[in-house]
This record gives C-alpha cells, structure tokens and sequence, in this order.
C-alpha cells in the first residue's frame, strides 16, 4: 500500500501513521516499535490533519478517535495511544484528563505541580500509568480482525517532588514499583523497557504480527 504522498513502506514492513504530532511521544514510539513488522510515517510526509477533539469518557474512547480522525485524513492505517496516570488518594484522577489536569493552556510542569498540591504531604501515595493504544483503517488495508485495541499499565508511586530532567509529562513523579527512581530519572532505553507505552505497544506490535501473518 502507499500513502497519499505515494510512498511505499519499506520491504517487509506495513507503513502506519502515529495519530499525534507530539515529538517526544514520537520519539518515544517510534524506539519502541524499532523492531516491530510496521514502518512509521514521518508526520511531515502527510497531509496536515486537525487534532480531533478529546472528549471520550475513557482512555480507549480517545485512542480511537485520534486513530480514525488521521485515518481519514491521511488514508494511512493509524495507531494512536491515549495515557492516564491514576492516583488511588484522589480518586483515581486526573485518569482521562490527564493530559488537561492543571485547566486550560496545561503544560507537563503546571500538570506535576498541580498533582502534587492536592496531594500535599499524604503518605498513601500508589498509582498507576494506563496506556491504550487503538487502530484505525486496518479493516480497509485488510489485515485480519481488523482494527482493535491493547492496553499496558505500570504501577508505582508519586514522589514528593519533581525528580530527573528525562521523559516528559508525569515522568519526574512518578516512581515505578521495585525503582527508587522516577522515570525521568532513567535513561530513554530503562524507561521503554518498563513503562506502560513500552508495554502497550509491544503488545500492539505482536497482536498486529499475528494479524499480518492470518492476513
């Protein structure tokens, strides 16, 4: 298949379009799915879509709205992934507004300083990062199951302060279980191994091989 630039994946390798147009989560992505069957589409090569309004009620909701809405502006195959950091001693939140936590015009330090004023000086700190990473167009491409979804969490904690210069979003609080450090304190590699978009989208990538190969 090609794109509607006319480009043709590399030999072996089924070209999908990463559903964002944040450059540390395709950074982040693009490293994690390096040895996975599928070729990601450099953004620039693709007609410029609209970001679509995140207004599902769950992470799965947003993950396949921002899929289908670049599918259908791309005509490329689309993954998109949604996260959520959810902390027990607030109720689970931000959960899906993790992204818009700290209001309108939220940056990743006013999220992390928010999150950790409401928490104030509580001990129970436990939480957890969800990942859901959902498809778009792999029923027109004719990949058999078509489009579906995978999730990945990892469990930890939420520091007392920001913590490493690494990562991006909640990464300088939030210390994974069986770790003293937090994510942004660990190198790019330490962090993919772990984390829950590692975990996401290495089941992602072996769900889709699977689905290649019955194709």
């Amino acid at each position: 298949m090609s794109d509607h630039n006319g480009r043709t994946p590399a030999e072996g390798a089924f070209l999908v379009v990463l559903a964002t147009r944040n450059p540390d989560k395709i950074r982040e992505i693009t490293a994690i799915l390096r040895d996975a069957r599928v070729e990601v589409a450099d953004p620039a090569d693709l007609p410029r879509w609209d970001e679509p309004l995140e207004d599902g009620e769950t992470l799965e909701d947003n993950a396949y709205i921002k899929a289908k809405a670049v599918y259908d502006a791309t005509g490329v195959p689309s993954v998109a992934d949604d996260t959520g950091l959810e902390v027990d001693a607030i109720g689970g939140a931000p959960g899906v507004r993790s992204s818009r936590y700290s209001g309108e015009g939220a940056t990743y330090e006013s999220n992390c300083a928010k999150l950790l004023s409401d928490l104030g000086e509580t001990s129970a700190r436990s939480a957890r990062f969800r990942t859901v990473v959902a498809t778009a167009g792999l029923d027109d491409a004719g990949i058999a199951g078509g489009d579906f979804d995978v999730d990945g969490v990892l469990e930890g904690e939420i520091s007392s302060e920001r913590r490493g210069s690494g990562g991006f979003g909640y990464d300088p609080v939030f210390v994974p279980n069986g770790s003293d450090r937090t994510l942004a304190e660990m190198t790019s590699d330490e962090k993919n191994a772990i984390s829950h978009r590692g975990r996401a989208f290495r089941k992602f990538a072996a769900e889709f091989s699977r689905r290649l190969d019955a194709s």
